[in-house]
């Protein structure tokens, strides 16, 4: 007889309070508050997070945070880990909706063996990534690993 395995349920609990105009604030336990507005693009305010950048932001962190997790069980030396992201926002079948999500990290190991190894690993983390795997847009890996000079 197998073991009954108990699956795994996790919530996030957010709020967020209209301010003024298109703008709110998000707020969650333990967690600092953070002002989000409609984006300039939409009559929005400028200088001011948006669920546009925020749905970015979830990719391009997850995927970091994936690949240390990775990157760590691996034994991998890491000297620095740095991605910039761009998410594509644009009218799909009638819809506005991201169509893809572009991460271009900069990744730097300790040895020399580690870059393939760094390289696979993103990959891994590109692929398992939940925030990513939650969306029905296309994102994209774009690593640069190197070995430190």
């Amino acid at each position: 007889m197998e073991p009954k395995i108990k699956p795994k349920v996790f919530h996030y609990d957010v709020q967020v309070r209209w301010s003024s105009e298109k703008r709110g604030v998000l707020t969650a336990k333990d967690k600092p508050p953070l002002e989000v507005a409609s984006p300039p693009e939409f009559k929005g305010h400028p200088g001011i997070w948006t669920p546009e950048d925020l749905l970015v932001s979830a990719v391009v962190s997850c995927t970091m945070t994936t690949f240390l997790s990775l990157a760590a069980r691996k034994e991998i030396v890491l000297d620095s880990y740095e991605c910039d992201a761009t998410g594509t926002l644009e009218v799909v079948e009638g819809k506005f909706r991201f169509s893809r999500v572009v991460l271009r990290p900069r990744i730097v190991v300790g040895r020399e063996e580690d870059r393939d190894r760094a390289l696979e690993v993103f990959h891994q983390a590109e692929a398992s990534c939940l925030a990513a795997s939650s969306l029905l847009t296309n994102v994209e890996g774009v690593p640069h690993v190197r070995a430190r000079a």
